[in-house]
């Protein structure tokens, strides 16, 4: 779907423990730069290439992968596209390096452990299933990604750490369009804007802070990765949100 000129947003279907689903990378591009923002599941490379060339971007043009945080849903394809462009960087923000190239336990991983013998049985070979896909999704983070860094290309990318989902959680915000990328700190369910589930967010204070930082942003459109697009009212929502 195309948001605004040179940012599509993709919609690549999905299935997660048998329930269907789509989630919602970002393409991004100018003439000299193509960044695709996310990279979901492991497996996913040709519903992404396809979706890509749909927008009318060769896939081989692609150039930077930017990753809004470690999620196995965010980085599980990044792999399979690096051995088919192998020149395409990866960028994060620096509290998640360390887990998207697999030198720290994931954080979700890592409290499923800490859980395991009072974990259902069903919900252990969710975790063997887990850890076994981050293994084969382990990359190497070529640039790291500080708090209010601009990106010059595409017509000017802002990134906004906003921590609480993971402690690395970045959004992107288009200044030009008045778009904001906002990985996991919200979702759109039913329409309507949303926090996702304070049981996959790390830490919901940490979250609550990171929602009143982009409250300084004039928002028109918000792409979730979860739910798609909503744009209405953004700035307003997002304070209702925060005094909920």
């Amino acid at each position: 779907m195309k948001i605004a000129s040179g940012v599509e947003m993709l919609e690549i279907s999905s299935d997660v423990m048998g329930m269907p689903c789509v989630i919602n990378p970002t393409l991004i591009w100018d003439k000299d730069t193509v960044i695709l923002v996310d990279a979901g599941f492991p497996g996913q490379l040709t519903k992404i290439r396809d979706s890509i060339e749909h927008a009318g971007v060769p896939f081989n043009k692609l150039s930077m992968l930017i990753l809004t945080h470690h999620d196995v849903d965010h980085i599980g394809s990044v792999s399979s596209i690096l051995r088919e462009l192998p020149n395409v960087k990866v960028l994060a923000h620096k509290e998640e390096k360390a887990y998207i190239e697999g030198k720290k336990c994931p954080l979700k991983v890592a409290k499923m452990k800490d859980n395991l013998d009072s974990l259902p049985e069903k919900m252990k070979m969710v975790y063997e299933k887990l850890k076994a896909g981050f293994e084969k999704c382990k990359v190497n983070v070529d640039k790291t990604l500080i708090d209010g860094e601009k990106l010059l290309c595409c017509e000017g990318i802002e990134i906004i750490y906003t921590p609480g989902h993971t402690l690395g959680h970045i959004c992107l915000y288009l200044k030009k369009s008045k778009i904001l990328i906002a990985g996991d700190i919200l979702k759109v369910e039913n329409g309507i804007l949303a926090q996702v589930s304070p049981d996959i967010n790390f830490d919901m204070n940490l979250n609550i802070k990171s929602l009143k930082k982009l409250t300084e942003y004039d928002i028109q459109t918000v792409i979730c990765y979860h739910g798609g697009l909503y744009n209405e009212k953004v700035n307003e929502r997002i304070a209702e949100l925060i005094n909920e």
